[in-house]
């Protein structure tokens, strides 16, 4: 009986698991490791091998009809997933395929639902090392987690810890069937060059190469919750969740490398991806260190990150696209979609925008052009909107894409601020609320 057994899966599966997701490629590696799953009396009938179709390789198909042809062997449930994974513009093609893959994989996980992937001990080093060579941070260099949150479930890598000679002894000695990717032999890739040209002759100087090289991926790992921890405890202190925005008000207090954590720490809260030492750079230099009435700009993996009023905000770029034309609200609807992801909804209130008035004019939602007035309920006189806008403190950009609202041509209210005097109104559920919010979708 070889040394590798099922209990490296059983020590890292949590008890409340639902179904369990194995990344089945049909190679060596996650053969095994769907083999060792099929061995727990715990995981039968939860149970499913994936094999995700990428469509780059002529036999893809083939290689899927063999992953079920083994799942049904080992009496475990088995679905085939077919993505694209073409490369877009700047994106490598093993970046493209990996990103396809996890999106496909991600949307399977339920709550508690757990999904397997079977990379072992070289793994871990052949990553470990690319990220050095890309001069990546203690972050890169920790390498791959045994277990992280993926979708809404979680990601285990029960074999991280396990050497590839291992995992052939006990496919052979189990008499495991696989099959052999033909481009895993062509070194165009950066990982097959290190993994078929590089790393032999390191292994023929230092043979316990890939333990020493795991190891420090688990020194650089500690490191990394350190600072990830120390983050997420500070982050509150200059983030605003209302708005998303980042404060740099005061931030004397904070060495450089404190802040470029906290601003990698905020970027990754408002939905981006690591940034790169150089972006940081700028975004210190031009948004941070800047004269206090200055308006910059970096755009950045289709978002704007701009600086008001010692805040930066983080907005994706379709988002700041400006309606430019007028557009009718039915009556009947209680909410309308603009082009650049943002949605204007209607609710009943006990002040705000007259019913009456609403229901007997013709709505519109326009852009604004400029020169607008409002007269606000409480208030003399007219004001133009740059005023009030400038008051309230709202950024300019958002002065520029906020629509307004038209009753029968006359400016009525400013979409989520204002009501124009004439149209105001507070009585019970005689009124509309109207707010303007940015979809989920976008």
């Amino acid at each position: 009986m070889p040394d590798l057994n099922s209990q490296v899966i059983a020590a890292l599966l949590p008890a409340t698991c639902r179904k369990v997701f194995v990344a089945y490629s049909g190679g060596l590696d996650s053969t095994v490791l769907l083999d060792l799953c099929a061995e727990l009396p715990a995981l039968i009938g939860k149970i499913v091998a994936v094999y995700v179709d990428h469509g780059l390789q002529a036999a893809s198909a083939e290689w899927g009809e063999h992953c079920r042809r083994q799942a049904e062997r080992l009496r475990v449930d088995f679905r085939l997933l077919r993505v694209d994974a073409q490369a877009g513009g700047g994106e490598s093609p093993e970046a493209a395929a990996r990103e396809a893959r996890y999106r496909a994989l991600r949307e399977l996980l339920a709550v508690d639902d757990v999904i397997l992937l079977a990379q072992h001990r070289e793994d871990q080093m052949e990553t470990l090392l690319l990220q050095l060579f890309r001069g990546a941070g203690v972050s890169g260099l920790a390498g791959m987690p045994f277990t992280s949150d993926f979708g809404k479930g979680q990601m285990l890598r029960p074999l991280l810890n396990v050497a590839k000679a291992e995992i052939q002894r006990y496919a052979q000695t189990q008499g495991l069937q696989w099959v052999e990717d033909p481009s895993n032999q062509s070194s165009d890739f950066d990982r097959n060059y290190l993994r078929n040209d590089i790393l032999p002759l390191l292994k023929q100087r230092w043979p316990a190469l890939d333990k020493t090289v795991a190891r420090s991926a688990g020194h650089c790992g500690d490191a990394a919750r350190m600072i990830e921890a120390w983050a997420k405890q500070t982050l509150p202190t200059v983030f605003d969740p209302t708005d998303g925005s980042f404060t740099v008000a005061d931030l004397s207090a904070l060495t450089a490398t404190q802040l470029n954590c906290l601003l990698r720490q905020w970027l990754g809260r408002v939905g981006l991806k690591p940034p790169s030492q150089a972006v940081l750079q700028t975004l210190v230099g031009q948004l941070t260190a800047g004269r206090a009435d200055a308006l910059p700009q970096i755009n950045i993996q289709g978002h704007s990150i701009r600086k008001y009023r010692q805040k930066l905000y983080c907005i994706p770029e379709q988002r700041l696209q400006k309606e430019t034309q007028a557009k009718s609200w039915n009556q009947e609807q209680g909410w309308i979609t603009l082009s650049n992801g943002y949605v204007l909804t209607r609710s009943t209130a006990s002040a705000g925008l007259s019913k009456n008035l609403w229901n007997n004019a013709t709505v519109t939602v326009e852009p604004r052009r400029g020169g607008e007035t409002l007269k606000i309920p409480g208030r003399a006189g007219h004001h133009c909107l740059k005023k009030l806008y400038q008051e309230a403190g709202v950024p300019p950009w958002e002065r520029e894409i906020r629509p307004l609202i038209y009753l029968n041509g006359c400016l009525a209210a400013v979409a989520g601020l204002w009501v124009a005097e004439w149209a105001w109104l507070s009585a019970a559920d005689a009124c509309y609320q109207l707010d303007w919010r940015a979809s989920e979708s976008v």
